[in-house]
């Protein structure tokens, strides 16, 4: 698998409906993966207004995905909020052979 050592498989992309989020780990991160018109979008699964594991239960509109519990909605691409501000962490994608790989790499603790 040429450039892809860093990236982690998820799943084959036929796994994933369209418009609906599907849940995954990679190690301790959580994502939260969409389809959206055949893109493959990869977020951060939980919600930065009060920490909730939910954005893959998310509705999808016009690009964005929508909270199920607070209703602050982010941009699929940027992660970004429709003001623009910082919302939720997205992952890089790749799609090789029809599989599914996410580019997640662990937060670097400086104590």
């Amino acid at each position: 698998m040429s450039g892809t050592t860093e990236y982690s498989k998820i799943c084959h992309i036929s796994e994933l409906k369209e418009g609906t989020g599907k849940r995954f780990f990679i190690n301790e991160t959580e994502i939260a993966v969409f389809k959206i018109k055949e893109r493959i979008f990869a977020v951060s699964n939980i919600c930065p207004h009060q920490k909730t594991a939910s954005m893959f239960e998310g509705e999808v509109e016009n690009g964005f995905v929508i909270c199920p519990f607070h209703g602050w909605k982010f941009n699929l691409e940027t992660g970004n909020t429709p003001s623009g501000g910082n919302g939720l962490k997205t992952y890089d994608v790749k799609i090789e052979n029809d599989f599914v790989f996410v580019k997640v790499v662990p937060a670097e603790l400086n104590w």
